[in-house]
């Protein structure tokens, strides 16, 4: 990859920072996604699903909330966004599969392109699914969508806007090495003072399903860590082996991801014609849900150090020092159909 990457900046110029997060993750052979699972205590990083499986079946149940308030549609589309190893979606089918209305109604579509984690969300939902490489090739149809640390892998520009210029963060060539580096570009407006990171594909697709629900009916659920507001700041970072490193250090060989926009995306799906309703933290969504006494009723039947994990690790969710603050969650409705439990109405 850094061959390739080295190759094409000598012959077109430096690569601007949502083209090199695109091919470093997302290249049909090379990408980081495409040859690998990245998930785990092996892995890179680690996501809520595969810490505590009550994160799953939480929101399996706010899935069933969604499609009754959105008119109980059969069939729909019960779709998630870069399922991972498809553990997310295994709880949230597990937790539903007693509510037989839903359980009969449901078609489930996962938006994936790696075939290493297709094989591995095949082995481990024992049912029929679709797969598409993109949003676009979803069926007309009613959907509950559900995005888990989904947006935050999508490329993003790094503008920067500092004493009326405006500048480009890239990755240029230095003798052997990759480097970082910023080019001057024509005015950008609306850009705040400082370095901001905008991802267009994010918004793309946030517009793109609003537009679906508001046309065809349905909801959604957005989970990533973020802030609530715009913001000028650096938040691109790399991971590999669950350690912070050099973005241009390993490409296609470390995860790379932006902190999500949620207000820009908030924007996005109403622009696409969703409502958008109020935002919380994940802490606030889980306990809301009812994790302290799903928590409780599953640890009664666990002992010794099982139970203290178990425990840790439904703790960890919420936490306002782990993922309850830094990770966010957004829900969306078809206009006529909202508010839906726990999000309040726009």
């Amino acid at each position: 990859m850094k061959k390739l990457i080295v190759s094409m900046i000598k012959a077109s110029g430096p690569m601007p920072i949502d083209h090199y997060m695109a091919l470093c993750l997302g290249h049909p052979t090379l990408g980081y996604y495409m040859n690998r699972d990245p998930f785990g205590a092996a892995g890179d990083f680690t996501t809520a699903p595969e810490i505590s499986q009550i994160f799953g079946e939480l929101v399996g149940i706010w899935c069933v909330a969604a499609w009754q308030a959105v008119g109980s549609p059969s069939p729909f589309l019960l779709v998630e966004l870069g399922p991972g190893r498809g553990t997310l979606m295994a709880d949230i089918l597990r937790a539903t599969a007693k509510m037989k209305e839903f359980s009969e109604a449901v078609q489930v579509h996962l938006v994936e392109t790696s075939p290493v984690l297709r094989q591995a969300q095949r082995d481990k939902l024992d049912r029929q699914i679709t797969w598409h490489d993109s949003v676009e090739t979803l069926p007309q149809e009613p959907l509950i969508f559900v995005a888990n640390e989904f947006f935050d892998a999508l490329p993003a520009q790094q503008l920067i806007r500092h004493n009326g210029a405006t500048y480009e963060r890239c990755v240029d060539v230095e003798g052997d090495d990759l480097v970082l580096a910023i080019r001057p570009i024509p005015q950008v407006p609306g850009l705040l003072e400082g370095l901001n990171e905008i991802s267009t594909v994010s918004s793309a697709i946030a517009t793109s399903l609003g537009a679906r629900i508001d046309a065809l009916g349905g909801a959604g659920l957005v989970i990533d860590y973020g802030h609530l507001q715009t913001a000028a700041g650096e938040t691109l970072q790399a991971l590999k082996a669950h350690k912070t490193v050099g973005v241009v250090e390993h490409p296609s060989e470390s995860d790379l991801t932006v902190h999500v926009d949620f207000e820009a995306l908030a924007k996005a799906f109403a622009a696409g014609g969703a409502a958008v309703l109020s935002p919380k933290t994940q802490g606030a969504f889980l306990n809301e849900m009812g994790l302290e006494a799903r928590a409780a009723k599953l640890a009664a039947k666990l002992v010794g150090q099982t139970r203290k994990d178990f425990l840790t690790g439904a703790a960890r969710l919420v936490d306002d020092k782990e993922m309850g603050q830094l990770f966010k969650v957004l829900a969306v409705a078809q206009r006529l159909r909202q508010p839906i439990y726990p999000f309040e109405a726009p």
